[in-house]
């Protein structure tokens, strides 16, 4: 029975590291690919924004306007994108998910520029070509989740939409996403005229950092981000997560090697006669410490592989409680949630753990006084 609570003990812990782990590193992951939809651009917002990577987290407008001035004007500019970026949306009839999904609206001629090569799913369907039409595209987590396909039609503030695609993408940000005309974005999100990003890509041989500081000499109002910048920004709140997380795995594993090496001082305490009769029958020392720390790998890997089990289920469930998306969108992706290495990692982690938590045991049971003991028991 003791060695049973041990194993659920370490396989609690196991469960424990795995969920909070993997969850985190996915936040992680998930904030480092918002900058790919502005890979090798400038990313111009106004000065009383602030930005998380790429996403605009505070409301702040930019004329629409401000785009052709900067190409106009700014001989370093090759192209300037105006990009309505809205991280609200109301569903009619559906809760909000938390954190909220995403609007992004942008001109039809510049699609690319923005989300890439991204195809539609099963090439079916079209992306919007009118600026004035209710056309939009999805990502694919959303569609999923509320049962949209190529021509439903979905009610976003009051405004009826047609879907006319459904995007193709591991990228999180947009697989939660509507794509939609940058002038409909305006119309429904209430900002005639304006933007809250305005994505600058450099002539070819001028760098991001000599743009940024010619549009911020010539704009007093607005912040030039480099991809770099942008990195360095979020930068800080990346380590700390991985510190905080690297200090509770640490507290679980010294926790589990307590543990495993107190069940072990106890078995090899209730089992002095056995060890005694065997070192007098001449069997050597080594054979009693692989014996102790053979069982104490055993409870480790028992206990390791039931965590590594129940870790990754748990890590589905705390996604989907903190998504707000529906438990069976994850299972699909649970390998991209808790990846294998990171599961290796642990289950390795734990069970050297355990190995070392029987070692004390296993060299208190090679020195005992076999006479003192054979007298007692016998």
């Amino acid at each position: 029975m003791r060695t049973a609570l041990c194993i659920i003990g370490v396989s609690l812990a196991t469960t424990f590291v795995i969920a909070v782990g993997a969850t985190t590193m996915r936040y992680a992951t998930v904030i480092k690919e918002m900058n790919v939809l502005f890979s090798d651009q400038v990313m111009v917002v106004s000065k009383d924004t602030i930005v998380i990577q790429a996403i605009p987290i505070t409301r702040g407008s930019l004329p629409e306007s401000l785009a052709e001035e900067i190409k106009g004007n700014i001989k370093e500019a090759d192209k300037a994108v105006p990009v309505l970026f809205i991280t609200s949306i109301n569903f009619e009839g559906i809760i909000q998910p938390v954190p909220p999904n995403f609007s992004i609206g942008i001109p039809v001629e510049n699609w690319r520029l923005i989300i890439g090569p991204t195809p539609l799913k099963g090439g079916i369907g079209h992306f919007p070509t009118n600026e004035s039409s209710n056309e939009v595209v999805v990502g694919a987590s959303l569609a999923d989740q509320y049962n949209w396909t190529v021509n439903t039609e979905i009610a976003v503030n009051g405004y009826k939409l047609n879907v006319t695609g459904i995007l193709d993408t591991k990228l999180a940000l947009l697989n939660r996403c509507v794509v939609m005309p940058l002038k409909l974005a305006q119309e429904l999100y209430n900002y005639p005229g304006s933007v809250n990003i305005i994505a600058i890509k450099p002539l070819p041989g001028y760098s991001q950092k000599n743009l940024a500081e010619t549009i911020e000499k010539q704009i007093a109002y607005v912040n030039a981000l480099t991809e770099d910048e942008r990195n360095d920004m979020i930068q800080p709140i990346l380590a700390q997560v991985e510190t905080w997380n690297v200090g509770l795995q640490t507290i679980v594993f010294i926790m589990s090697l307590i543990l495993v090496m107190t069940v072990n001082l106890m078995s090899v305490s209730e089992r002095r006669r056995d060890f005694a009769t065997l070192d007098a029958m001449g069997a050597p020392l080594g054979y009693v410490f692989r014996g102790v720390v053979i069982e104490a790998s055993l409870i480790g890997i028992l206990g390791g592989a039931l965590g590594v089990v129940l870790g990754s289920l748990a890590s589905l469930v705390l996604a989907s409680f903190y998504t707000n998306i529906p438990l069976a969108q994850f299972f699909p992706s649970i390998l991209e949630i808790v990846p294998p290495l990171f599961m290796l990692e642990i289950f390795a982690a734990i069970v050297f753990v355990c190995c070392a938590g029987g070692v004390v045991p296993a060299i208190n049971a090679m020195r005992m006084r076999v006479a003192e003991v054979l007298r007692a028991e016998y």
